[in-house]
């Protein structure tokens, strides 16, 4: 795990509940908002990181980012995740002052520190949305619900998976929260409840077991994008024509 602030950059291994901090490096960013200075300090000293882990990717290390990253316009940030995908094939997680502060406040009540990498170690997401092939995985994704909800996240979105009988085996299955169809482009209806929720998810879970991505899940993930959401899958996706940010795998 590596924590970018606007003077150094962290580099942390958690491992069974703790987390240690193997090397801090002063690298002050705050005269370095350029775009290109910025990939540049930041891809340069990600390629050292190999020193702490034999595999760098996106399965086996995290970044997070605050201070002066947390000043950057929307477009500028999603220019310099994007790059930086590009460049280390990381994702460049920009943590927002609201959650970073969430951060800090659960480090305290959990552990007495100030410390935000030991509050996100401790609860990494406070709400998220969860995706995937509700037909065809939906014992999987209940599994990672329970899994979400355990360590205090709260699942905006399916906030049930009890599926409505009459349902059952249909292209569309529907929740018992949710109301009947009233026609073929009602599933608009309940895909844009479900799509606009990804506005006020900390993170997008993607659940593909066996690496496979459905089509359904393919279409919001082009909405997941446009938003620059954290899109997290739970394995390797298998079968996406364009690669994007993201990251794989639930364990920090």
């Amino acid at each position: 795990m590596v924590h970018f602030s606007s003077e150094d950059a962290s580099v942390y291994r958690f491992q069974v509940g703790e987390l240690k901090l193997l090397e801090r490096e002063r690298l002050a960013f705050e005269g370095s908002r350029a775009h290109e200075e910025l990939v540049e300090k930041l891809g340069e000293f990600c390629s050292g990181l190999t020193e702490f882990n034999e595999v760098v990717d996106n399965k086996t290390t995290r970044l997070h980012a605050t201070g002066v990253f947390q000043q950057l316009a929307q477009a500028e940030a999603a220019a310099l995740v994007n790059s930086l995908y590009v460049d280390t094939g990381l994702y460049f997680n920009i943590v927002g002052p609201d959650l970073e502060q969430f951060y800090l406040e659960t480090s305290r009540s959990t552990c007495g520190s100030n410390h935000m990498m030991e509050g996100l170690t401790r609860q990494e997401f406070r709400n998220a949305v969860v995706c995937g092939s509700f037909q065809n995985s939906l014992e999987y994704i209940e599994d990672v619900i329970v899994r979400l909800r355990g360590n205090g996240t709260a699942v905006l979105s399916p906030p049930s998976t009890r599926v409505k009988p009459e349902t059952v085996g249909t292209d569309f299955i529907l929740f018992d929260y949710q109301d009947f169809l009233k026609n073929e482009r009602d599933t608009w209806r309940h895909k844009y409840m479900h799509l606009d929720a990804f506005r006020q998810a900390d993170a997008v879970i993607v659940c593909n077991p066996g690496g496979r991505v459905g089509q359904g899940t393919m279409f919001e993930l082009g909405f997941m994008s446009a938003l620059s959401k954290r899109v997290i899958f739970t394995e390797e996706p298998q079968g996406v024509s364009v690669l994007f940010p993201c990251e794989v795998g639930l364990e920090s």
